[in-house]
């Protein structure tokens, strides 16, 4: 009886872990999200530098969340600061430096 115990406690386990692996949202890495960025910005003038953390961070606008990375770009016109949401690669906002 007690192997069976055992047994159904490692499953419940073994679910739990495989539901909160699914639900946390899986992050781009961050030269992917450095080129989307870069793609993006790419219509300001000639990108001559780039750069982006690799750690991730949280950042709030407008009363939102999210999990971003902070990246730079040296262009001809000026430099700009970057955040770009960690799991989507979309601009959350574009700072001059």
């Amino acid at each position: 009886m007690a192997w069976k115990q055992w047994l159904a406690a490692a499953v419940g386990a073994a679910v739990v872990y495989a539901i909160r692996s699914a639900s946390k949202p899986a992050l781009l890495a961050p030269e992917q999200a450095l080129a989307m960025a870069k793609r993006a910005l790419d219509g300001q003038g000639g990108i001559r530098g780039s750069w982006i953390q690799s750690a991730p961070e949280r950042y709030e606008k407008d009363g939102l969340t999210y999990t971003v990375y902070r990246g730079g770009v040296c262009c001809d016109d000026g430099d700009s600061e970057f955040f770009v949401n960690a799991c989507t690669g979309a601009i959350i906002e574009i700072r001059p430096l």
